[in-house]
């Protein structure tokens, strides 16, 4: 990586947290001479967030950023009249100036062109190289940010402030000292009570990264009490904005991945009803799936399911999900989709969910086992796992659980033909997944040794099913059960493919 080149988790050149393309300059002013002709607000048109970055070349040779104009671009950010102001020319020897933001940080939205959010939308994109961060944090950039965040109502102004602190904790080497800065993490914590979905974004973007970062006990700390982290899952419940979903369910998901994170905030958010929360907003956009008037989030549903799939791996978590009827009920509908394309992108995750809940929640398996339709969507999502190993080794632990449970109650006739009917309609499916993933016996790790497991058990139960009824036909006049010769014989057919498959 060159040295200009951003930090994971750090806005760079040509990024935006929204995601959205940039416009060009012209259009950019033109957009706001139309605001002003029409009187109208103006709020899809107008960029949102970056405006042109630093060429490619300016980031991946930061030798070719003058020091000075860095400087200068954090003295073009100080609020009028304020103690740091004074600090900031005395640091660098300059005579007292005013700040160029006559609003005391706030935005000019009268101009369509603001040079304070020119200049704040630099750096916020320089922050992203280490060597600009590290000269920004020796020049009191953050206390320059954190006295517009004091003095400022512009939802814009605190965007850019906490995204260009969301860039420079992307640096492992000052997270320290950022956290260390006075205020700051109060500051940073209360802008989660804030109703603009850009400011809520970036301040999530940045609490992930400080989590993950040899600071993350000292901010775990701070988003303890009941108030925030209640106010956490409110806004992850309730937000609109894919990107303030996407940001919070990472800033979420960091929570479980950090040990040391986890042991300070997991049980105080599952007494707040974290894991209810996260259900519920799945059960909210499965929903949406056959609703073509509602806006199409597939990408939040895949990062939402994915989330769910880690959450299941968290004994914690998997303990309240196992007794969640509601989260049954949602597995359950995706699986019986009789068209899963629209589901085809998780339903890894979904197989992986079912399979820890089915391993914590054995009051669960005598329902499904006897579920037809349920069983019927196992085998269909066979070939869209088939190049998922932890996906397809769960769904052949799930059949295999399942169809053993089914097999060791007693059936009647009827039930008998049932599964029978099922098993010989899957059968091609079973065939080809077997046959496409054979696996030399010599190296067999420890995942082929538990798929190998899961398949044997499916297979030798198959073939108590299916002796059973070829047993209870043979007995049978021609009179008493006129079935075919052909649907006899595929039966024999099945029956002597899972005795002879071999692994």
């Amino acid at each position: 990586m060159s040295p200009g080149a951003p930090q994971e988790g750090a806005l760079g050149e040509g990024e935006s947290a929204r995601d959205e393309v940039l416009q060009p300059q012209q259009e950019r002013e033109e957009a706001g001479e139309q605001e002003e002709d029409y009187g109208v607000e103006v709020v899809e048109e107008t960029p949102t967030h970056l405006p042109f970055a630093p060429s490619s070349e300016l980031l991946d040779d930061v030798t070719t950023v003058d020091p000075s104009y860095t400087i200068s671009l954090i003295r073009q950010l100080l609020p009028q009249g304020s103690i740091v102001a004074k600090e900031f020319s005395a640091k660098q020897g300059d005579p007292e100036e005013k700040g160029e933001n006559s609003e005391n940080g706030e935005s000019a939205q009268l101009e369509s062109k603001d040079p304070w959010e020119e200049c704040g939308c630099i750096l916020w994109d320089l922050a992203a190289s280490k060597p600009q961060a590290e000269l920004m944090m020796n020049n009191l950039v953050l206390e320059v940010l954190l006295a517009n965040l004091h003095v400022t109502q512009s939802p814009r102004v605190k965007e850019i402030c906490i995204g260009i602190m969301g860039n420079l904790a992307c640096h492992e080497s000052l997270v320290d000292a950022i956290s260390m800065q006075n205020g700051l993490i109060t500051m940073v914590v209360d802008q989660l009570f804030l109703d603009d979905s850009a400011c809520l974004s970036e301040t999530f973007r940045f609490l992930a990264a400080v989590l993950r970062s040899s600071a993350s006990v000292s901010w775990a700390e701070a988003l303890l009490p009941d108030e925030i982290l209640s106010r956490v899952l409110w806004i992850v419940g309730n937000t609109l904005n894919s990107t303030l979903l996407e940001k919070s369910i990472e800033f979420l998901s960091t929570i479980i991945d950090n040990q040391d994170v986890t042991a300070i905030l997991l049980q105080p958010l599952i007494k707040v009803g974290f894991v209810d929360h996260v259900i519920s907003l799945l059960a909210s956009e499965i929903e949406k799936i056959s609703d073509e008037s509602k806006f199409d989030r597939s990408a939040s549903r895949d990062l939402i399911f994915h989330f769910m799939e880690e959450l299941s791996a968290t004994d914690s978590c998997l303990e309240v999900m196992s007794s969640s009827d509601q989260l049954i009920q949602v597995l359950d509908k995706i699986i019986k989709l009789p068209d899963k394309f629209e589901v085809s992108s998780y339903c890894a995750s979904v197989v992986m969910i079912l399979a820890n809940l089915l391993a914590d929640g054995k009051h669960i398996v005598p329902s499904l086992s006897h579920d037809l339709p349920f069983l019927e969507g196992l085998f269909d999502i066979l070939p869209l796992v088939c190049d998922d190993n932890q996906g397809r080794n769960a769904l052949w632990c799930i059949l295999a659980r399942l169809l053993a449970q089914a097999q060791g109650i007693d059936m009647n006739s009827s039930s008998l033909k049932q599964f029978v009917s099922l098993l010989l309609g899957k059968f091609t499916l079973i065939k080809d997944d077997l046959e496409s993933h054979r696996v030399d016996k010599v190296d067999l790790s420890a995942e082929d040794t538990y798929l190998k497991h899961g398949i044997s058990t499916s297979l030798s139960t198959i073939c108590c099913i299916m002796e059973r009824w070829i047993a209870e036909k043979s007995s049978l006049s021609e009179e008493e059960d006129p079935l075919t010769e052909s649907t006899i014989e595929n039966a024999r057919k099945l029956l002597n493919y899972c005795q002879n498959y071999d692994m």
